[in-house]
């Protein structure tokens, strides 16, 4: 039984519902998890999503902020959400559908971290590196159900690796891209024995982007992009990845998300 499982950050999901069943249509993922929907909670536009052939929706959201839903074509046999840094600001959602193994797929949205990479002066920056923190400390105690397979997909928003950027050397200093950021979101990799499926695919000396900023006159152009969106799988589960795509084409549609989809094939999941 084959799975695809693709992520996207959306950037408002009602805004760009057309984009979203646009990406349903033509690539046909069994589960699609989409990051910043902005939607409150009972407000998602689940009907073409329905129509489209995805029966299955687990949503967390609030109003004008932040959000994560998951739509999906096979049945949820549990869903969850997880409160971090004692806020309710709708960064998790999870859902377990039937595979070979049950798999638990953790769609995460990461707070960005504001413009200055100093926690003593920027409190969306102590926020991020407190959420690294917790999620560290979550997948060190074993959140992966035994017996199970999971997958970890979201707007992670930190490129871990020198080639995950544009310029090494010009982003050390810029948030998404910072030493305490990337070598928190490898030690968070190495204590879940999480593997990134992207980079089992495209080697680590190899440019790759799934993001390009609205800024750029032409994005295309200029290609100063950056990985922030990932998608990560128990060790188990990783040998059946058979195929990672970047959809590229979508950052150059109509009213776009600045993200990219990112969609991960896997064989007998």
């Amino acid at each position: 039984m084959s799975l695809k499982v693709a992520t996207w950050n959306i950037n408002s999901v009602r805004l760009r519902i057309g984009l979203v069943t646009k990406l349903l249509e033509r690539w046909q993922p069994d589960v699609l998890c989409l990051q910043e929907t902005k939607c409150p909670q009972g407000q998602f536009p689940s009907g073409p999503i329905r129509d489209a052939g995805y029966e299955h929706i687990a949503e967390f959201g609030q109003k004008g902020y932040h959000g994560v839903a998951i739509v999906s074509r096979r049945p949820f046999l549990a869903q969850a959400t997880k409160p971090f840094c004692g806020k309710e600001d709708c960064r998790h959602i999870s859902v377990t559908v039937a595979g070979t193994k049950p798999i638990t797929i953790h769609n995460l949205y990461v707070p960005a971290g504001g413009d200055e990479p100093d926690p003593k002066i920027n409190e969306k920056f102590a926020h991020k590196l407190q959420f690294i923190d917790e999620l560290e400390a979550w997948f060190g105690k074993g959140c992966v159900p035994k017996g199970h397979e999971s997958i970890l997909v979201g707007d992670l928003n930190i490129a871990p690796l020198e080639h995950d950027v544009w310029s090494h050397k010009d982003l050390l200093k810029v948030v998404s891209h910072t030493p305490i950021e990337t070598e928190g979101l490898l030690r968070i990799q190495k204590k879940g024995k999480w593997v990134d499926l992207l980079r089992q695919h495209v080697p680590a000396d190899q440019k790759l982007y799934t993001w390009w900023s609205y800024r750029a006159r032409d994005w295309l152009a200029a290609d100063r992009g950056r990985r922030l969106d990932h998608i990560w799988s128990t060790a188990g589960l990783a040998p059946n990845c058979g195929k990672i795509d970047i959809l590229k084409e979508a950052r150059g549609w109509e009213q776009p998300s600045d993200h990219v989809p990112v969609m991960a094939s896997f064989t007998a999941a």
